[in-house]
C-alpha cells in the first residue's frame, strides 16, 4: 500500500489507513481516490500536487530514502 504526501502541509494519505472522516474506508486506493478531492488538513492542494512516498517513512521521495548514491 502506497501513502502520497501534501507538499504545503505534510499531510499524509495513507492507503492502507484510507481517511474515514473524508469517506475513504481503510484499503482505498489512490486511484480510487476522486481527481477533485483536496488536502483534508490545508485545502490548497488537489490530488494531482501530492507526492508519492511508496509505503516506507515520510522522507522517501527525491531521493531521500535509502539506495545507492544516499548512503549517510
Amino acid at each position: 500500500m502506497a501513502r502520497y504526501q501534501c507538499p504545503d502541509c505534510s499531510y499524509v494519505y495513507d492507503e492502507m489507513r484510507g481517511e474515514v472522516h473524508e469517506g475513504f474506508a481503510p484499503n482505498t486506493s489512490w486511484a480510487q481516490i476522486p481527481d477533485d478531492w483536496a488536502c483534508p488538513d490545508c485545502a490548497v492542494r488537489d490530488k494531482g500536487d501530492f507526492i508519492p512516498l511508496g509505503s516506507g517513512a515520510v522522507g522517501e521521495h527525491a531521493g531521500l530514502g535509502a539506495g545507492p548514491g544516499n548512503e549517510r
